[in-house]
Formats: C-alpha cells, structure tokens, sequence
C-alpha cells in the first residue's frame, strides 16, 4: 500500500499501487502522454495545454489519477511548462537523481504509479524556492 494525500477527502488514505506492463499503458494512454509520462519524455515548452492555464483545481497525474499539484500553487515561470511552487503532499511524488541529457537534476515522479511528472528545481519562489517544473501531457486539471 501507498500512503496518498486526497484534496477531496483533506487526509491521508492509502492506495493500492498502480502497476502495468508497457503495452497496457499504450492501451490506455494517449501517444504524448505515452511518451512523456511512461518513457520520461519532454514535450515542447510553450505547447502544453496548461502551460498558460490559469483555471482552478487540482492538477492530477494522467496515468492513475492521484491528487498532485493545486491551481493556487502554480505559477508562470517564463519556461513554457507548468510550474509549482509545491505538492499537495510529500506523500504524492518521489524525486530521484536523473543523470539523463547530460545533466543532473531531480526528476519528479507519481508516487502511486512512477509516472515521470518533470523535474523540480530550486529557482522557484519563497518561501521554499522550488519550480515544480511538469509536463501538461503528464497532468490532467480536475475543475473544483
């Protein structure tokens, strides 16, 4: 079990991890969304649909739907992703060393199912100075 934060329930509840083989992903996930959440993909600043987004809710991760990002965290960084200056909860995200294009930075993944979210950077602004730096595709907007 993994212990999540639900915004709707306001605790902690614990899940059941989301595991699937790669061919069940494709099934199940758009060709973008494919890419950048199972394979660790970018897509292309300024081209994601929450990029310029400026609607309440909280932004879910687009594989298994677990509660990451509130609309009143997010932020317009200039670099064409979306950007938050935290998680709803520590609880919902991993971070882990990514040494990939050669560079190192912390890559941001789901806690429940290991979607590559974005990375997190420490440019953001106060209090704690993150950028949550996301990829739309890996994210879908659940309107309050």
């Amino acid at each position: 079990m993994v212990r999540i934060y639900s915004v709707r329930d306001g605790r902690l509840i614990d899940m059941q991890p989301v595991e699937m083989t790669e061919s069940g992903w494709k099934a199940v996930l758009d060709p973008l969304t494919f890419d950048v959440a199972r394979l660790r993909g970018t897509e292309a600043p300024f081209s994601g649909r929450y990029h310029d987004c400026h609607a309440e809710g909280v932004y879910a991760c687009a594989c298994c739907g677990i509660d990451l990002f509130l609309s009143e965290d997010k932020f317009d960084s200039g670099t064409g992703w979306p950007s938050f200056s935290r998680a709803v909860s520590e609880q919902n995200i991993k971070i882990q060393v990514d040494r990939s294009a050669g560079m190192i930075r912390d890559e941001v993944l789901c806690a429940l199912c290991g979607a590559h979210l974005g990375h997190v950077f420490t440019d953001g602004p106060p209090p704690d100075g993150n950028r949550f730096c996301m990829n739309s595709a890996a994210l879908r907007l659940k309107r309050e």
